[in-house]
């Protein structure tokens, strides 16, 4: 039998993928924003980590990074359609300790958006000796999974959210307990932790768990909650905060739970947009969080991070231009654990 170990983001990193913004993607209207809030992330993490840059041309890209650390950076110039590297990025696990890849199939969440070419991406990587000679890569072309639905503590559990596992036009041919063993014997889990409650509005993703609740360590969820009862969201954050409050540590504790406080409210042509600080990635000694303009409710979300992650930085990075698409910090970056990248 296999020993497989999905690491926790929280372990060491070989450096974090960034797939870039051109003029054929969704921001083509509002790209010169989309490209400096990608410019300020790519500035943050090779200050601490590798970054390998997926994009049309290299050349480009260099003129628009300007002054930067480019020895630790890998450019591969290969065609995309948008820039969710959380999404359509292979996902790291170590088979009886040997670092491989899981290129699951991404159909742009439920077939709702065009993933052709994003959907080729991590196998491109692979062909183009990205990684470490010993990685494997395995394609799992045969079931649907997006980073962003999964959360990890590294010893064998996971935390998910039914809305978007058991969705429509992912794996809607499997059942509940056919996707949970998939799961468990693909990733070497335990156990699931099965959210039924939380949501976003404006979320395109159905509800991934990395807009609503983040494990910080084994024992640690960090969430959105929401105190206004006249917000939309009132009700199901509150049920989704009774469910966390259930959730036990394999160890059989109560987690210490963390609330981060709803971002501010964005409407674009009346329609809300997902604001949340739930999305944050965690780097090697720091944590890079979305901010979205609003000092007071920023610094909040800074100082909750600070007791989920005291060792580490915590560094703001303006957001607003994401969340026009629908998402945020995470949902743009997929770390790589040490040993993976080159």
């Amino acid at each position: 039998m296999n020993d497989i170990k999905l690491p926790a983001e929280w372990e060491k990193q070989s450096g974090v993928q960034l797939t870039w913004p051109h003029d054929l993607t969704d921001w083509d209207y509002i790209l010169d924003d989309a490209i400096r809030c990608f410019v300020n992330i790519a500035k943050e993490i090779v200050k601490r980590e590798k970054l390998l840059i997926v994009c049309p041309s290299e050349k480009e890209v260099k003129k628009q990074l300007g002054e930067i650390d480019y020895s630790n950076i890998t450019f591969k110039e290969i065609p995309s359609n948008d820039t969710w590297a959380r999404d359509h990025g292979a996902i790291s696990v170590f088979a009886n300790g040997q670092p491989t890849l899981l290129d699951f199939t991404f159909n742009g969440w439920g077939m709702k958006f065009a993933a052709d070419k994003d959907n080729l991406i991590s196998r491109q990587l692979y062909l183009d000796e990205a990684f470490q000679p010993d990685v494997k890569y395995c394609s799992q072309l045969q079931f649907v999974l997006e980073g962003g639905s999964i959360e990890s503590d590294g010893e064998g559990t996971l935390l998910t959210t039914e809305e978007c596992l058991l969705s429509n036009n992912r794996n809607d041919h499997l059942s509940k307990e056919e996707i949970e063993k998939f799961l468990k014997q693909t990733f070497g889990l335990k156990r699931i932790l099965w959210l039924k409650n939380g949501y976003l509005a404006g979320d395109d993703t159905d509800s991934h768990i990395d807009t609503l609740a983040r494990l910080c360590d084994k024992e640690t969820i960090a969430y959105v909650s929401c105190d206004d009862p006249e917000d939309e969201h009132y009700e199901a954050l509150k049920a989704m905060e009774a469910e966390l409050k259930e959730f036990k540590t394999s160890e059989g504790k109560p987690y210490k739970l963390i609330d981060l406080p709803m971002a501010p409210i964005s409407y674009e042509e009346e329609d809300r947009l997902p604001a949340t600080y739930a999305n944050f990635l965690i780097m090697n000694d720091a944590v890079l969080m979305p901010t979205y303009n609003d000092p007071q409710k920023d610094e909040l979300a800074k100082e909750q991070l600070r007791k989920a992650f005291p060792d580490r930085e915590i560094v703001g990075i303006d957001c607003r231009t994401l969340i026009r698409q629908h998402g945020s910090l995470h949902c743009v970056t997929m770390q790589y654990p040490l040993g993976i990248l080159k």
